[in-house]
Parts: structure tokens; sequence; C-alpha cells
């Protein structure tokens, strides 16, 4: 039973990894600046609401060292050791925080309604644009010589981007409450901690 619940958990968090790739990749060529558009943020979120946030998190960290490691597997169908200098490896370091704390919040809750599932899902893309923004903003500033209109310039370009993200986080959140509501995150946590115990 045990080993038939790993199995399970490796297939759904290797369907994760496939479809990070797919996400940064579906508008990936349309660009803000330096910063490509893509769905990633949203597609981490689930991973901890639906793997949990261990299990989660771990398939994301997997998704990113695959990249590093040289898979065209993020945007642009880029990879490799050279996507540590890319202005975008803020926000592609806080994926697996994402999963993490949306899941953990997600678990938490015994009770979770539409607002408490988009506080979850609200608090990972925070946390995602609370490590990539002034990564991006830093990495202007140093290609521009600390030039602040640059600096700004760069901040003020990803509003397009938090927009977006905030009305996938609507949509995110209403799908973990429907997947709460008809027990199959609650089931899946419940047999992963008896599993571990």
């Amino acid at each position: 039973m045990a080993q038939q619940h790993q199995v399970h958990m490796l297939t759904k968090s290797a369907l994760f990894i496939a479809l990070m790739a797919v996400s940064a990749n579906l508008t990936a060529f349309i660009t803000v600046g330096a910063v490509p558009l893509t769905f990633q943020t949203v597609i981490a979120a689930l991973a901890g609401i639906i793997l949990g946030k261990r299990n989660g998190a771990l398939a994301i960290f997997g998704y990113v060292l695959l990249g590093i490691f040289g898979a065209p597997v993020f945007a642009g169908f880029s990879g490799g050791l050279q996507s540590l200098l890319s202005p975008t490896f803020g926000f592609l370091i806080s994926f697996a925080g994402v999963a993490f704390i949306t899941g953990k919040l997600t678990e938490s809750l015994a009770n979770l309604t539409k607002q408490s599932s988009f506080f979850a899902v609200f608090t990972g893309l925070a946390l995602n644009y609370l490590f990539g923004v002034p990564y991006l903003v830093l990495y202007t500033g140093y290609l521009s010589a600390m030039n602040q209109e640059a600096m700004t310039a760069a901040a003020l370009s990803m509003i397009p981007f938090f927009i977006k993200d905030v009305v996938f986080a609507f949509i995110t959140a209403g799908l973990a409450y429907k997947l709460r509501r008809y027990r199959f995150i609650q089931n899946s946590f419940k047999k992963e901690s008896r599993l571990i115990s």
C-alpha cells in the first residue's frame, strides 16, 4: 500500500514538473521588458495544494534543478547554468517556496472556504514577487550602473504580470476549494500522513 502510494505521488510529481515546463512556454515568447509571460506561479501553487507542502515543493524544486542542469524547460525553451544569471532567476528560485507555503496553508485550514483558499494562493503569489521583483530590479541596476530610472522601469514592468497572476490566483483558489469540497485534497493528505506515521 505504501509503495503504491509512493508510485502514485511520484507520477503526480512528474506531471507537475511537465506542467511547469509547458506553462513556461505557452506564451513564453510574449515578453514585457526582460520577463516572459508564463503561468508557472499558479502551477506551483497547485502543486502545493494537490501534492501537499512537502511533495509539492520537492516536485517544483526538481523542475528548477532539471532546468539548471541543462533541460530546456525554462521560458523560451532555455536551460543550463546560464539560467543562474537570468533576470528572472529570482522568480524561478521562489517557485518551490510558493508550492510549500500554499500547500502548508491549505493543509492547515480544516474548513477551507473560497476566501481562505484565495488567501493561501495569494500568499504564495506574494512570496513569488517578494523574491522575483527585487532580484529583477537589482539585476537591472547592475547592468545599468544602478540607474534609478531603469530600475524603476523594471519594477513597474511587473504590474501587467501581477494583474494576470491575481486573476489566475482567483481561478486557482476556486479550484482548490472545489477539490477540498469533494475531499480530493483532504483524503490525499490523510493518506500521506498515515503512511508517514
